[in-house]
C-alpha cells in the first residue's frame, strides 16, 4: 500500500514537473514572438523611411546609383510576406546599404544643409535607437529561449513538443568592415 502511495506521488511529481517545464518552453517562446513583434514595428517603420531618404539624397548625388541601387533592391521584396528569419537577413543586409548612403552624403555639404534630409536623418536616427534597444531585448528573450532547448532535462521537453531555438539578430561579418566609399 505504501509504494503505491509513494508511486502515485513520484507519478504525480514527474507530471507537474513535465506540465510546468512545457509551460516553460511556451511562456519563453512566447516572450521571443512578442520581443520580434515589437522590434517588428521599427524595422518596418525604417523600411518605410528608406525611399524618402535615398529620393532626397538621389536629388544631391545623381551618379551614385550603385548604392541606390542596391538599397532599392533590397527595399522593393514585400515585407509583410517575409518570415521573422527573412526581416532579420534583409535588414542586416540594409544595415550596410544605409551605412554606404550615409556615407556618400556625408561628402555633400548642401545636402547635410537640406532641412528635408535632416528631418529625414532625425527620423532615422531615432528609429535606430529604437531598432537597437529592441533587438537587445529579442535577443535576450532568444537567448533565454535557446538555453531553455540545450539544457537537460529541459531539452528533451522541447524535443517532443516543437520547441525550437530561434535566430540572435546579429551583425555578419560584412557589417563589421568600415564602409568603403570611393568618388
Amino acid at each position: 500500500m505504501i509504494t503505491q502511495i509513494v508511486s502515485g506521488v513520484i507519478l504525480l511529481l514527474v507530471l507537474v514537473w513535465l506540465i510546468s517545464a512545457y509551460n516553460k518552453g511556451i511562456v519563453l517562446r512566447n516572450y521571443v514572438r512578442e520581443a520580434f513583434s515589437t522590434m517588428d514595428v521599427y524595422l518596418k517603420k525604417r523600411w518605410d523611411l528608406i525611399p524618402n531618404l535615398i529620393e532626397t539624397v538621389k536629388g544631391y548625388v545623381s551618379h551614385e546609383k550603385g548604392v541606390f541601387e542596391e538599397i532599392t533592391k533590397l527595399r522593393s521584396s514585400n515585407y509583410g510576406g517575409m518570415n521573422a528569419a527573412q526581416k532579420i537577413d534583409i535588414n542586416q543586409r540594409l544595415n550596410i546599404g544605409i551605412a554606404k548612403l550615409l556615407a556618400v552624403a556625408e561628402n555633400y555639404p548642401d545636402l547635410k544643409a537640406n532641412e528635408s534630409f535632416n528631418n529625414l536623418m532625425g527620423e532615422l536616427s531615432s528609429v535606430e535607437d529604437e531598432i537597437a534597444n529592441s533587438r537587445k531585448y529579442y535577443n535576450g528573450t532568444v537567448r533565454e529561449l535557446n538555453t531553455y532547448t540545450e539544457v537537460f532535462p529541459s531539452n528533451v521537453i522541447c524535443g517532443i513538443f516543437g520547441i525550437k531555438r530561434e535566430q540572435l539578430f546579429e551583425i555578419n561579418e560584412v557589417q563589421r568592415e568600415n564602409v568603403k566609399v570611393q568618388f
